[in-house]
Formats: C-alpha cells, sequence, structure tokens
C-alpha cells in the first residue's frame, strides 16, 4: 500500500518531495523555477534524462499536476481598465481572489478571509477561515503567469500577510530568487504590526512596504480597523521611514476614500503633518462600494481635489482607481457573490 503524500502547501514541504526522489540542490532549484516562472518542467537547454535523476524523472508528471492544482482558475472577471480579477480554486476546495493588474502587476491572496475586520471590506465580514500556505501564494503567481506576463507582485489581496508572516516571507523569497521578480517589485502590505517591522530587514530578499492607513487619527483608524495591532498613525509611519531608510525604497501609504469618514480637509491636514519630509507616497484609492455596507465611494472630483491639495503641499499623492471597480471586484466581492451564484463572470471551460 503506497505511503501518503504530504500535500504540498508549503515550498518546504515540496523541498523534501524532491530531496526524497533524489534531487540534490541543483534539480531542486531547477524544479521551483520553472515552477514559479509557469515554464514547462521539460523544457530549456538541457534534456531532463541528461540532468535529473529516474526516480525525479518519473514523478515530474504527477509532481506538476499537483503544483497546477495548488491554484486552479475557477472565473476571470475582466475589468475596462485592463485588468482581471480572478477567481482561483485552492486544492480543498476553497477559494480566494488574485487581480492582474495593469503593466504587468498582480495581486496575491495570503489567507482564506481575514481576522483584522475593516468595517469597510468584505474580506473582513467573514472573519478568518484558514492560512495559505507559501506554494499556495506562488502557485497564484505561476497560474497568473499562464495568462499574461507578471513582473510585479503585492501581497494586497484577502488576508493581513502580518498574520500568516512565515509563510509570506517565503512565498517573498523564492518569487524574489527563483521566481525572477525584482525585490522592488515585490510589496509587502500590511495594516501595521511590530513583526513586520523587526522580520522584514532580517529576510535574503527585502520586499517594498505599504501601510494601510486610512486615517492619521488613532481613534477613527481603530474603529476602522476594530483587530489591527493599536499602532497610532504616527507610531506606523516611523516605523515605515525607518525601513524606507534602511531599504531605499519609499513606503507606499494606502488610504481608502470614504465618502464623509476620512476625505476632509482636516484628513488633508493631518496627512502633510505625518507625512511632510519622508519618504514615502501617498496612494489614495476611491472605495469600491459593497452591498449591504452603508460606506460610499466619493465624487472622483472630490478625490481629485484631495490629490491636488497633498501634492501642492508637498506630498507626492496618486488618486489610483481599485482594480475592477466596473466589475464590482472590491476584495472579498468576487468571492462572496461566487458563494451565492450571483457572480457575473467568464466561466473557464474544462479541457477537452
Amino acid at each position: 500500500m503506497p505511503v501518503a503524500q504530504a500535500p504540498l502547501m508549503q515550498i518546504d514541504c515540496i523541498g523534501r518531495r524532491l530531496r526524497a526522489l533524489g534531487a540534490r540542490p541543483g534539480h531542486e532549484a531547477r524544479v521551483l523555477r520553472l515552477w514559479a516562472q509557469a515554464l514547462p518542467q521539460d523544457g530549456g537547454r538541457r534534456r531532463i534524462e541528461d540532468f535529473l535523476p529516474l526516480a525525479l524523472r518519473a514523478a515530474l508528471p504527477a509532481l506538476s499536476d499537483e503544483l497546477a492544482g495548488l491554484a486552479r482558475l475557477q472565473s476571470e472577471h475582466p475589468g475596462a481598465d485592463g485588468s482581471a480579477r480572478l477567481l482561483v480554486a485552492l486544492a480543498d476546495g476553497l477559494t480566494v481572489e488574485s487581480v492582474l493588474l495593469p503593466r504587468d502587476g498582480l495581486c496575491v491572496s495570503t489567507q482564506v478571509g481575514c481576522a483584522v475586520g475593516c468595517v469597510f471590506c468584505m474580506t473582513g465580514q467573514g472573519g478568518l477561515l484558514r492560512q495559505l500556505g507559501s506554494a499556495e501564494m506562488v502557485a497564484q503567481v505561476a497560474l497568473a503567469r499562464t495568462l499574461r506576463p507578471v513582473r510585479r507582485v503585492v501581497f494586497m489581496g484577502m488576508g493581513e500577510p502580518a498574520h500568516n508572516l512565515d509563510n509570506v516571507l517565503a512565498a517573498i523569497e523564492l518569487l524574489g530568487t527563483a521566481g525572477a521578480v525584482g525585490h522592488k517589485n515585490l510589496v509587502f502590505s500590511t495594516v501595521g504590526d511590530a513583526r513586520v517591522f523587526e522580520r522584514l530587514p532580517q529576510g535574503r530578499v527585502k520586499p517594498a512596504l505599504a501601510l494601510s492607513l486610512h486615517t492619521t487619527k488613532a481613534a477613527l483608524r481603530a474603529e476602522l480597523l476594530p483587530r489591527a495591532p493599536r499602532m497610532d498613525p504616527a507610531e506606523l509611519v516611523a516605523a515605515g521611514e525607518a525601513y524606507a531608510r534602511a531599504t531605499g525604497y519609499p513606503i507606499q501609504y494606502q488610504w481608502t476614500l470614504i465618502e464623509g469618514v476620512n476625505d476632509g480637509a482636516d484628513e488633508v491636514e493631518g496627512i502633510v503633518a505625518l507625512l511632510s519630509s519622508r519618504y514615502a507616497m501617498m496612494n489614495l484609492i476611491p472605495y469600491n462600494a459593497v452591498a449591504g455596507l452603508a460606506y460610499r465611494r466619493p465624487s472622483w472630483e472630490r478625490a481629485a481635489e484631495m490629490a491636488r491639495a497633498l501634492n501642492r503641499r508637498g506630498i507626492l499623492t496618486r488618486l489610483r482607481r481599485s482594480a475592477g471597480q466596473d466589475v464590482d471586484g472590491g476584495c472579498g466581492q468576487l468571492r462572496a457573490r461566487a458563494a451565492t451564484g450571483s457572480a457575473r463572470c467568464i466561466p473557464i471551460q474544462p479541457a477537452a
């Protein structure tokens, strides 16, 4: 009776499987590189029969299928802006979202659900179901690369990366090495956690950092992000600044603009006070409305005026459109609609 194999949800599990099949470091590196870059395992200048051990060659087709099964495309939802939201099925039947971004970017998920509970986010409404393994994150990249080139990966999808730190950092290391993604093109997004500022500088691959700020008022931030670590906005900016100076990458501050909540002149003044002379840029992202929640997106004119006001005051600010707004694709919405059978999508037909 064959011995059951451990599922390959973690990168180190893949390595152990390969070593059990006789792989040496060079063999293991080749398999991981080709997988992460969505290249065929039997491709390249060296024929696998001249390079890989016999046991590994024999197991490679089934292994490749297993790796592909970590993240399969369930449906695709293209946006008019060139983005495409992907509903991705995991091996256990749960789903997460990835987003193909314009200019060869990809946003990946790190958890099924999220425990932070941001009051304006659909993902946070259902809580945390489970952590994603490091291999499941890389598998989202490998899947996306079968659809279009991916040269930038942001860990900004479903979940809070700081709550799955070991797995996220393992995925970042593989993508920044074998995965051929430039280190500054790997972006770790977080609401802020002391462990992030301790661990990220220690890594072999140091990603850029995006910090979800959303307001300069500590009390309001606690209301909007009820289960985020209690880091005062000034404390968060100070920690971000230290990381920016150490890595040479400016911090990206994320600000979801919500009408009547954080789009006022008082917040403009607060941002100027916090970010003046900082190695940073502000991303203003008008809220992507969620059915059943009372929050609303401000007009584009109002958002543009806030961006202009900040730029006039010396704060480098970009006004961004949330990818997929035209398909109601805010984080978590696609997965929620699929669960109720109301998703508007292009179904992926099974192979003949």
